[in-house]
């Protein structure tokens, strides 16, 4: 959790509810974490991929050929990553290990094409995921977020 954030929440506490003091350019921290909801869509994607990932299971063994133990441990492997990713959206490195399990998702190419057209399909909800990051992070520092609106 953003230490800074919190810190906006007990002063806004303080100050009778009108908020933190604006910073020198007339922008006031948000009074709510921005990032908390942000975080909550991350690991909902997690879950929301895990499942889509595991359910690949019957395809590939029907399918794909039959399900040998790598590509079973690989898939099986990959929910469990993603299932435990989802819990630690909250530290910095979160979204470069999210971006790794979605290159580790499309190379599951190997183990059957499905698996790598999903893995593209949702690096594509990713990225859209990163533009609305960085478009929030923008409008928090230019003050345009609703908790730093006066």
């Amino acid at each position: 959790m953003n230490e800074n954030a919190q810190d906006g929440r007990d002063e806004a506490a303080g100050a009778g509810g009108d908020g933190p003091e604006p910073d020198g350019n007339g922008i006031r921290p948000p009074t709510k974490d921005p990032w908390k909801s942000f975080r909550g869509v991350l690991s909902g994607l997690l879950i929301l991929e895990a499942i889509v990932i595991g359910l690949s299971i019957p395809v590939v063994a029907t399918v794909g050929g039959g399900i040998t133990a790598a590509r079973g441990g690989y898939v099986i492997g990959l929910v469990v990553l993603m299932v435990l990713g989802a819990g630690v959206q909250g530290r910095r490195w979160a979204v470069k290990f999210d971006l790794l399990l979605q290159v580790l998702v499309i190379a599951g190419w190997w183990v059957h094409p499905a698996i790598g057209v999903v893995g593209l399909l949702f690096a594509a909800v990713w990225g859209y995921l990163l533009y609305l990051s960085a478009d929030i992070r923008d409008r928090e520092r230019r003050g345009l977020l609703p908790g730093q609106r006066s």
